[in-house]
């Protein structure tokens, strides 16, 4: 599970509450995981169990109290071993739309054009979307130039993805006329 590394990368840079978590993934453009933000508060606790991560609680007032995780030794030892060991996980080149267009041939060229200019709007607002997400400079470690380096490029790659995307789809409607 993805999720697991993922909240251990992150405890690598410095501790983190189960909420301080959710936030840094909903702002990342690193890091993704397919499950939905309730799923961190159970993996926390599981790889607590694991002796992967320590929990402290750090009390507040007027605040209930805040349980804060750190990785340790063995939670370091895992997530390297799992960055070095995993199959890197090639891009997804199947969609829906791409079976549309494997039959776009029996639309009436009104519609074919009405389906590509669909697609370029959603494509177009990802993108603007990912872009500003970008410049915002959503939280990162930075602890070391190459670690820098390679952030920015992971913010990088869906701008790349995504003007490719526009670029084919450009093809397409010179191809068509």
């Amino acid at each position: 599970m993805v999720i697991r590394y993922a909240i251990l990368g992150l405890l690598s840079w410095k501790p983190f509450t189960g909420y301080e978590l959710k936030k840094v993934f909903a702002d990342s453009v690193a890091l993704y995981w397919s499950g939905n933000s309730n799923q961190v508060y159970p993996v926390l606790v599981q790889l607590h169990r694991d002796g992967l991560v320590t929990v402290r609680t750090e009390k507040s007032t007027g605040y209930p109290e805040k349980k804060v995780y750190s990785i340790t030794p063995l939670g370091m030892s895992a997530l390297t071993a799992w960055v070095a060991t995993t199959a890197p996980e090639l891009p997804q080149s199947r969609s829906i739309f791409l079976t549309q267009l494997a039959w776009a041939d029996l639309l009436p060229k009104e519609d074919l054009a009405s389906l590509l200019d669909r697609y370029e709007e959603e494509v177009t607002m990802r993108l603007a979307m990912h872009r500003e997400k970008v410049r915002r400079r959503p939280a990162a470690p930075d602890r070391t130039p190459r670690e820098t380096f390679l952030w920015e490029m992971i913010a990088q790659h869906e701008i790349v993805m995504l003007e490719a995307e526009l670029t084919w789809l450009a093809r397409i409607r010179e191809g068509l006329v």
